[in-house]
């Protein structure tokens, strides 16, 4: 349970808030690479509270600007992409990706005052199909090399999903191990959806989740996050464990469907304090993803509108089916886990009030992040920098990010196991 002052810490994130300094020391998605195409329009964007708008200039570079035009706040996404930067069509002021104003035609000549203009403007870089922003003050920090960002393109799949509710509590989902023995209960999985477990005879992650419905939880704290273990007895008295991961400030790791040949990442971005992305990659280590994984992921797709909305939302209350609840789903909302996962955390409220929980031992990995998270801000607050930003080129390495989802035989010391796993990596 939380406090009211410590809960805003936690998902205030606008301008000027506590939380969103902190969330301002980062690199930040803010698009798909997909969504703003050479020549293609301007973006509107909302990030952090702020009101934005994404181009590329003429040379393909990408610009993050305020909406609202420094002249009379005409909205630039409506403008044109010409002559080095996007011109407004209300006066013709132009403005480059720097915020610079670099035209004013409409004033005479001798009362010009472009130099005197400072408009909004956050630098961008492009990394694996998104387009990422710093927002923070001074020099940007390097882009984290976690292992997905170093692979190829081919080996990634990439897409976001917007949410209802605030960032933090649906990443909150991700540090909780045990709700997958119940919300994401099916039977009659079918083929193309189906993976199994390393260390197993073929079988399926669902039925070892089963098996265990009150696994043991541990999690210990790193130099980014917090390393989360996941302990299940199965019927044949063997061990499934899982690693899985909370990287500070806003992503989360899972097995996802390459387990034990890479994993998914998910980043939450705020839109603002009730709303937010969820930028996810899917990353393949061995080879180049196969037509079996686009056609899994497409499953997912086929769940969202062109504009990265679920089709299945509150309005029409996820499409939940009661007569399938009695045979096959335990939620009665289709087999996805995203669209599970969404009704949870948005039927939570806007803004989950923390201050009404009662949390237990299987709760530990979301107690740490949560004070993880709120030491970070207090550090910023009081002049310490926010940990996990990475300044060091030579320190920027990331091996120790692991993902595992296997079954050691019965006897076996899953720690053992782990241990040696992780020393390989290194």
């Amino acid at each position: 349970m939380l406090s009211r002052e410590e809960n805003d810490l936690l998902t205030q994130t606008g301008p000027g808030t506590p939380g969103g300094a902190l969330l301002r020391q980062y690199w930040q998605p803010v698009a798909l690479s997909e969504e703003l195409p050479p020549q293609g329009a301007p973006l509107p964007v909302r990030i952090l509270s702020e009101d934005l708008v994404l181009f590329r200039d003429d040379n393909g570079e990408v610009g993050l600007i305020g909406l609202h035009c420094s002249h009379r706040r005409a909205d630039l996404s409506y403008g044109r992409v010409e002559n080095g930067g996007l011109r407004c069509l209300y006066h013709g002021w132009l403005f480059d990706k720097r915020g610079n104003c670099l035209e004013q035609p409409c004033e005479p000549e001798g009362k010009k005052f472009c130099q005197k203009v400072r408009h909004p403007a956050y630098p961008c870089i492009e990394r694996s199909g998104i387009i990422l922003t710093y927002m923070g003050t001074g020099e940007p920090p390097l882009f984290p090399a976690y292992e997905p960002f170093l692979a190829p393109q081919s080996h990634l799949l990439v897409t976001k999903i917007y949410h209802e509710c605030n960032y933090f509590q649906a990443n909150e989902g991700n540090l909780d191990p045990s709700h997958v023995s119940f919300l994401h209960r099916q039977d009659n999985v079918p083929e193309n959806l189906k993976r199994t477990v390393q260390g197993t005879d073929g079988k399926l992650p669902l039925a070892l989740y089963a098996a265990d419905l009150a696994p043991e939880i541990d999690a210990e704290e790193t130099d980014y996050g917090v390393r989360i273990f996941s302990i299940r007895r199965t019927e044949d008295g063997r061990t499934f464990f899982r690693v899985t991961n909370f990287i500070l400030p806003n992503m989360a790791t899972i097995p996802g469907p390459m387990s034990g040949d890479g994993y998914n990442l998910y980043w939450h971005v705020p839109i603002d304090d009730t709303h937010h992305w969820r930028y996810d990659i899917v990353f393949r280590r061995s080879a180049p993803m196969e037509e079996r994984d686009i056609r899994r992921n497409q499953e997912i797709l086929d769940e969202l509108n062109p504009d990265y909305k679920p089709k299945r939302n509150k309005a029409n209350r996820y499409l939940q089916d009661r007569e399938s609840m009695k045979t096959w789903s335990f939620s009665g909302m289709g087999r996805i886990f995203n669209v599970q996962d969404t009704a949870i955390v948005e039927g939570c409220g806007p803004v989950v009030d923390r201050t009404q929980e009662f949390l237990g031992p299987s709760d530990r990995a979301i107690i740490m992040a949560r004070r993880q998270v709120l030491r970070a801000v207090k550090d910023l607050q009081e002049g310490r920098p926010a940990p996990n930003v990475m300044r060091s080129a030579a320190a920027n390495h990331y091996p120790h990010v692991m993902v595992i989802s296997e079954v050691v035989d019965a006897g076996g010391d899953w720690r053992k196991h782990w241990q040696t796993k992780l020393a390989a990596m290194r």
